[in-house]
């Protein structure tokens, strides 16, 4: 996850005018990405004119060095240093076929150096080029001011917003989600349609409670896969008064299921919950998800495929753990506030001080505290927060989701399980649209603020209709 970015650069020119900004301004952008810790691939000006793209044969030289980098380049930016020759930089994006998000940077005029030599006119290019590449299909994304410095502290920001559009839609590239078990009969609000995830590149493979209830039947006590877990178990969070059979029952599970997800090539994974695996193992799956979800490789409950992919989201965008979270209570009579809890399997990154793993209070009612031991217990901390769900419309034959940012509060609850307070601007606004539009009562939630590069890359660069609550 702790990849270093790296971005291909298309330095625009224009003849007619300064080309010396073309020099500069190949450099400004260079060193705004190596202070960004960003690797740039960019033509040098052995190999065009001021190492810019203006003509054709520009143009193909630049998708040819492009492509020689296809499996490291996350990004594209258009820097206009000044007007651009708009053909030649949709050509390179046509021609090197990378399909990776692009960001449009223009350097701003400076009212002191309007004369022939320095006026640039990339503010009037900027447009020009947007215009090629609608022409052309290609999707690209705008910085927040028109024209900004590669320097300025705008740009930085745009950059990071960019880079983090760049990570989703790379991560969702050929993505395996591994599902465990079948959907909970009582969770209707979880189906989803697995086609139109593949259309959008992105495979679910299943494997059944039975196999897993097998592999670790036959798995030893002393099994280095299910030692080494249990290790992992004890040094990750208090086990507290957690029986020893429980907590061994916990490490050959999370043994089983690292073991398939590495056999499988998969990333992110929801698990069968509510109440095989507490009836038929006699354990919680809470803690070994949890630890999952902290590794930045997410795990939702009650096979909510749709759950997973958007906590991955997030973590993508944020590079830190998410959650999946119930939009569970209202907190008295704050319409901008409500309760979010799980019973829990948040990762540890959530929570504050405190936090212990224990029974697991609502199954064990039906199925014996004694079958409900790994679920975590403690309060979510206070912090800047952005939300995120994913659904399939298989009515509308596509991809929904809303996307938003609130904040977690201190504000005192006494419950159990992981549960904090939100407070969200509009909140009834949300609550009516996600009512109205159907989404599942889930939610994936990040302690970052990442909602415009989260929409981004979803509704820009994957098509997905995304609705972004403010």
């Amino acid at each position: 996850m702790a990849k270093q970015m790296t971005l291909g650069v298309i330095v625009g020119n224009r003849g007619f005018f300064p080309s010396h900004l073309a020099t500069s301004g190949r450099l400004e952008m260079i060193a705004a990405l190596e202070a960004a810790g960003i690797k740039p691939i960019v033509l040098t000006p052995e190999q065009t004119a001021h190492g810019a793209v203006e003509s054709y044969d520009d143009a193909k030289k630049c998708a040819a060095l492009f492509k020689a980098h296809a499996d490291e380049i996350d990004g594209i930016i258009i820097t206009l240093p000044n007007f651009g020759e708009e053909r030649g930089l949709a050509d390179a994006l046509r021609l090197s076929n990378l399909n990776v998000p692009v960001l449009i940077q223009a350097t701003p005029d400076s009212t002191s150096k309007m004369s022939i030599a320095f006026r640039r006119d990339s503010f009037c290019g900027k447009m020009s080029i947007c215009n090629n590449l609608k022409q052309y299909g290609i999707p690209y994304t705008l910085t927040t001011l028109h024209t900004e410095a590669p320097e300025s502290d705008e740009f930085k920001k745009d950059l990071a917003a960019f880079t983090a559009t760049c990570r989703v839609v790379k991560g969702f590239k050929n993505l395996r989600i591994g599902a465990i078990g079948a959907r909970p009969t009582a969770f209707n609000t979880v189906r989803y349609s697995e086609k139109l995830l593949e259309k959008s590149g992105i495979t679910v493979e299943t494997l059944d409670l039975s196999e897993v209830m097998g592999r670790i039947t036959r798995m030893k006590d002393s099994d280095d896969a299910a030692q080494e877990k249990l290790a992992a178990i004890r040094k990750y969070i208090p086990v507290g008064t957690t029986p020893e059979a429980a907590l061994l029952k916990m490490a050959k599970l999370g043994a089983v299921i690292d073991h398939w997800m590495k056999q499988s090539e998969l990333t992110i994974s929801a698990v069968q919950c509510w109440t095989s695996i507490e009836e038929f193992l006699g354990i919680v799956p809470c803690t070994v998800m949890s630890m999952m979800s902290e590794n930045l490789i997410p795990s939702a409950c009650e096979v909510d495929v749709f759950g997973t992919v958007s906590m991955y989201a997030l973590t993508l965008a944020s590079e830190t753990p998410s959650a999946l979270l119930d939009w569970n209570n209202n907190y008295g009579d704050n319409p901008d506030k409500a309760v979010c809890f799980h019973c829990s399997n948040l990762p540890k990154h959530f929570f504050n001080p405190g936090v212990k793993m224990d029974y697991q209070l609502i199954i064990a009612g039906t199925v014996g505290k004694e079958n409900t031991y790994g679920t975590l217990d403690g309060t979510v901390k206070a912090g800047a927060m952005t939300y995120a769900r994913f659904s399939s419309d298989d009515f509308g034959g596509q991809i929904t989701g809303y996307v938003g940012e609130g904040a977690f509060t201190n504000d005192p609850l006494n419950t159990f399980g992981g549960a904090g307070v939100v407070e969200i601007p509009n909140m009834q606004g949300l609550l009516r649209y996600i009512c109205e539009n159907g989404f599942e009562h889930h939610v994936a939630a990040n302690f970052a603020q990442v909602a415009a590069p989260i929409q981004e890359a979803t509704s820009k660069y994957l098509g997905w209709k995304m609705h972004r609550h403010i």
